[in-house]
């Protein structure tokens, strides 16, 4: 299997959304919504929207996309800023990725271990967590068994909570990232005492940026935009 094409969306609706009234709010919502169906129907493509209002200031939607090419997300982008709700919302932030198998999970094998796979299955927990996340350049000029050793420790870590589920996607070049890290769980609690725990970790001395930092809350599409 190739890689798949990851993006992450996030869009934050104006005040001129709010001056319109209720029902021409909800015909522009149904466009939207029928817009993003529209494109989930193409082979290879999943889309899982995640709610943030009341969550971030400056996001209300949040929408995990995955396709084979990266055409299919330019053809989403496009497509939503014609819909009737295009003129309505703003993108601040925006994460494109492809997945790729991780050199270091070979001593860390078992049935769906992440990093070992080309292939993103979104939409496995409540609540999702994601941010761009970048090394330093000493991390890279490390020997490679240094390396492996500190990722040792860090994935070891991580086995300790396991109703979290990291998905790691690869950005080097395509954007300002070198990664963009989502966490998967059910339990909030849970993944501050993950990433809390990780910050002890000798590969946390080499994290250059790790913000900004977003928490979804997993809906349907009509229950997110429902709630702006």
């Amino acid at each position: 299997m190739t890689s798949q094409f990851v993006k992450f969306s996030f869009f934050k609706f104006t005040t001129q959304w709010h001056a319109i009234d209720e029902g021409e709010r909800q015909v522009a919502r149904k466009d939207f919504e029928t817009t993003v169906n529209s494109w989930t129907a193409g082979e290879g493509r999943i889309l899982r929207p995640y709610t943030l209002t009341g969550i971030r200031p400056d996001a209300d939607l949040m929408l995990w996309q995955v396709a084979p090419c990266l055409e299919d997300h330019h053809e989403l982008g496009r497509s939503l800023r014609k819909s009737l709700a295009g003129q309505f919302y703003e993108e601040p932030h925006g994460y494109l990725a492809i997945t790729k198998r991780s050199v270091y999970v070979d001593r860390h094998r078992h049935e769906g271990q992440e990093g070992s796979r080309l292939e993103v299955v979104p939409g496995k927990g409540k609540y999702l967590f994601v941010y761009p996340f970048v090394k330093t350049r000493s991390w890279y000029r490390l020997p490679a068994e240094e390396r492996q050793r500190a990722m040792d420790e860090h994935i070891r870590i991580g086995h300790k909570y396991p109703g979290v589920r990291i998905n790691t996607t690869y950005s080097f070049g395509l954007d300002d990232q070198e990664f963009v890290v989502a966490f998967e769980g059910d339990d909030p609690v849970e993944f501050v005492d993950l990433v809390m725990e990780l910050r002890g970790s000798e590969a946390s001395a080499y994290t250059e940026r790790d913000t900004p930092i977003f928490t979804g809350i997993s809906v349907s599409l009509s229950e997110a935009l429902d709630a702006i």
